[in-house]
């Protein structure tokens, strides 16, 4: 991609001042908020929102709303985003500022996995009862073995498998499945459901949904129930759970659609407020996966409970296509420049 020498020089300008740049790597590593970015850079919040408009103006970076928090990224698309990627190729992430930064960021980065993990921890045995606050459970078990269809499924991974919801509902239709939780107080009350119901051919273990524990091409069917978000980096999720699939096989998503509750933010340690079809969906086909379907479930309101919207994205593998690798800039140049 090229640029006209005027529009060029305004990118340079624009992306030529420290604390724009500083801005600019650390929105590499994922979407941020005026807040976050206060804290990790020391710098007042008019001076951040300054260099914000700058930047967005110049359409290096996408400003998006979440309820009350706005969140920021990096721009994908267009010309200027090519320079942009072009400048964060040549930085040097040894250098003691951005080291620095990387290590702030990596702060608010475990506070928030923190928060997260202590709720998990707090409501492991009740979280399928706090879950039908927003969620039907038997509108989403309906629409999960329509979209699996008869077909047997020779393995099955269940990212952020809680308390093995996925695992019993969907027992009919795997011939062995596994299912991955960072909270051991989730796998606790996970393995007691399974004994419970007597399932035997499905099994739970510990492990990080960024980094998961298993072989690339390992599962023909994927799924990520009510789990992107609570995640800092849902897109990373899609991602790592893209590359275990088998050549032809199925990544299956249950989640939030956009909604307006902030108070899901504090109470239930909610980092995003749901997803719109076309973000999940760009997500999907990055990490090359193709949509096939995509369904909404919206729930009969009723006095004093939320009624969310829940969608299912259902995507494939290509036949013989490799699974995209990580979009996380701020990883690959740090992993780089390590070299």
């Amino acid at each position: 991609m090229t640029l006209g020498l005027e529009k060029l020089v305004d990118v340079l300008k624009t992306t030529g001042e420290t604390t724009r740049f500083r801005l600019l790597v650390l929105l590499s590593a994922g979407d941020l908020t005026v807040s976050d970015m206060t804290d990790i850079l020391g710098q007042s919040q008019p001076r951040i929102s300054r260099h914000l408009k700058l930047l967005s103006e110049e359409g290096l970076i996408e400003r998006y709303q979440e309820g009350a928090w706005a969140f920021f990224r990096l721009s994908h698309e267009g010309e200027a985003a090519a320079v942009v990627r072009q400048l964060l190729g040549a930085v040097d992430l040894s250098d003691p500022v951005l080291v620095r930064d990387g290590e702030r960021l990596s702060d608010v980065k475990r506070e928030r996995a923190a928060r997260a993990q202590a709720y998990f921890s707090r409501n492991a045995a009740e979280w399928d009862e706090l879950r039908r606050l927003h969620v039907s459970d038997e509108q989403v078990e309906k629409a999960l073995a329509h979209l699996i269809g008869d077909a047997q499924i020779d393995s099955l991974l269940d990212l952020g498998t809680g308390t093995g919801w996925v695992l019993q509902q969907l027992h009919a239709h795997y011939r062995r499945a596994v299912g991955i939780d960072a909270s051991r107080d989730m796998l606790t009350v996970a393995r007691a459901n399974l004994d419970r119901a007597g399932i035997l051919k499905a099994s739970v273990r510990h492990g990080d949904i960024f980094n998961l524990p298993a072989e690339a091409g390992d599962f023909d069917l994927v799924t990520v129930h009510q789990v992107l978000h609570f995640l800092d980096q849902p897109e990373k999720a899609v991602t790592e759970a893209a590359r275990v699939l088998r050549s032809d096989g199925r990544l299956l998503i249950v989640d939030l659609a956009p909604h307006t509750l902030d108070y899901l933010r504090e109470d239930h340690a909610h980092v995003r407020l749901g997803f719109s079809h076309q973000t999940v969906q760009e997500w999907l086909e990055k990490a090359g996966l193709v949509v096939e379907d995509i369904l909404d479930l919206k729930p009969v309101a009723t006095k004093g409970t939320p009624a969310l919207t829940v969608t299912i994205w259902l995507a494939r593998a290509r036949s013989g296509a490799e699974p995209a690798a990580s979009s996380n800039t701020y990883d690959i140049l740090k992993s780089e420049a390590a070299q």
